[in-house]
């Protein structure tokens, strides 16, 4: 990488979560929904694009607005947000965005000369006899272009809540149609895939059932199906030599609270529901996946990690990291900021695995401040407990920490090597009674690669906003 990569691997100031990456013409774009910093709710943004050359995933190019949710005709007043998008080049060389529309029973799709837009309307997913493609709640699209010009589309949503509320049944897991070539008109009725929880029983999806987000791909002869389980949190795969028929349970490929890695069963970052891919890019593989900030879950932000595809077609778990698609350990030098905390937890982690009744107040979280010629993201409420981890920095030589804090707290603030309960580096006695932020020293050096947590015991709670090295006198 010619440019530095980090988690989330946006800007901070940016919100682009249900991130479906695709290669074209040597760039990766990102297509996803679009929340705002501190939303009251999922997708208040129109859909932007950004992209990457493909051998430089550090050095990511704003292409600007590429639709606008008062763009499609049964949405005139913009009143309903653009969820989940996906966006294919077709079989004529055009590129085409698959959207859905808040809870409304039909799928959009518009089309334009480029892949960075901007987009304009094209139709609606339909029938031969004009009727739409409705059933099962049409949610969340993606959509196949085989080479012989074969268009497949998959979809579908199985919350039984939501289905109940908008009086239609609930989807049996994840839905396939064959699309004609002018990719608007369904050829095939709905075939499912993969089953829902509730229909998973004695299949190998049992455990790990379809939720939503599907999202395929085609690589080296399987079909890989990625989506988000049951659990929400994480995202699976299932894999078959056919693109409508024929999946087995792969496994979970990354989970935004890391439950499941190195036996982990408390999470270790604020869980929440989830949605990504995996692509194919200068020559390695990745997975694309949305963390959690603000306490909520309407404020998403991308992130990546890169994953191995073994000779058996399996893609193992993989560790949420701070260097996501940089490929390598973070050089320990220079200033960076706290909200690439890839670990995050309170007192008693295991209370966010109820991530739906969890007080914000009641834990360390990203935020960003609103207003102003300049948006801050930061670490608030690092209260008696609190860990915030960084996964991984590399110092060639030997380096010490200093932090910037704010907030009135007083305890002992100690960097961890390895592990939240790894070696500690250095303890030193923290206070702070300012609502400035202050530079707060760490003394102890290290070198070589290690993961990082910054840690504090006390009472009062700050803010934390960036960490430095220095050379270790």
């Amino acid at each position: 990488m010619k440019h530095t990569a980090v988690n989330p691997y946006l800007p901070l100031y940016e919100y682009v979560p249900d991130g479906e990456p695709r290669v074209f013409d040597g760039r990766l774009y990102i297509y996803g929904s679009h929340d705002t910093a501190g939303g009251d709710f999922f997708c208040l943004e129109d859909y932007v694009a950004w992209s990457a050359p493909e051998d430089d995933l550090g050095d990511w190019r704003y292409e600007g607005v590429i639709y606008r949710r008062d763009q499609d005709p049964s949405n005139p007043d913009g009143a309903l947000e653009l969820f989940a998008p996906d966006v294919v080049r077709g079989p004529d060389g055009r590129y085409y965005l698959y959207y859905c529309l808040r809870m409304l029973r039909e799928f959009g799709v518009a089309v334009s000369d480029s892949p960075a837009g901007p987009f304009e309307f094209y139709g609606h997913v339909r029938r031969p006899d004009g009727t739409l493609l409705a059933e099962y709640m049409p949610y969340d699209p993606s959509v196949l272009v085989e080479e012989d010009g074969s268009v497949y589309l998959y979809y579908g949503f199985s919350s039984e809540m939501l289905a109940r509320k908008f009086d239609t049944e609930v989807s049996p897991g994840a839905l396939v149609v064959l699309l004609e070539r002018d990719m608007l008109t369904v050829r095939t009725e709905p075939k499912l895939c993969i089953p829902r929880d509730a229909l998973a029983a004695g299949t190998s999806f049992e455990g790990h059932g379809y939720f939503e987000a599907p999202s395929m791909r085609k690589i080296g002869g399987l079909y890989y199906l990625v989506y988000s389980s049951q659990w929400c949190r994480e995202l699976c795969y299932a894999h078959s030599t056919r693109p409508d028929e024929g999946f087995a349970y792969g496994g979970v490929i990354v989970d935004n609270a890391d439950m499941g890695m190195h036996g982990r069963t408390k999470p270790a970052y604020i869980p929440g529901n989830n949605h990504g891919g995996v692509i194919l890019a200068g020559g390695e593989a990745y997975i694309f996946y949305h963390r959690h900030t603000h306490g909520t879950s309407f404020s998403r932000q991308g992130c990546a990690e890169r994953v191995q595809i073994l000779s058996d077609g399996s893609i193992p778990q993989v560790e949420l990291t701070s260097c996501g698609l940089n490929g390598g350990p973070l050089p320990a030098r220079g200033s960076w900021p706290a909200a690439i905390a890839c670990h995050l937890t309170g007192l008693e982690p295991e209370k966010l695995l109820d991530f739906r009744n969890v007080d914000p107040g009641t834990i360390p979280h990203i935020r960003e401040t609103r207003g102003g010629a300049e948006k801050e993201q930061f670490i608030t409420n690092m209260a008696d407990g609190s860990v915030a981890g960084y996964k991984y920095f590399k110092a060639e030589s030997a380096v010490a920490l200093t932090l910037r804090l704010r907030g009135r707290a007083e305890g002992i603030l100690s960097l961890h090597l390895d592990g939240p309960d790894g070696p500690v580096l250095e303890e030193t006695k923290l206070k702070l009674a300012t609502g400035e932020w202050q530079t707060v020293a760490l003394p102890g050096a290290f070198s070589g690669t290690h993961s990082l947590y910054v840690c504090f015991r006390g009472v009062g709670s700050f803010d934390f906003l960036s960490f430095a090295f220095r050379e270790a006198r």
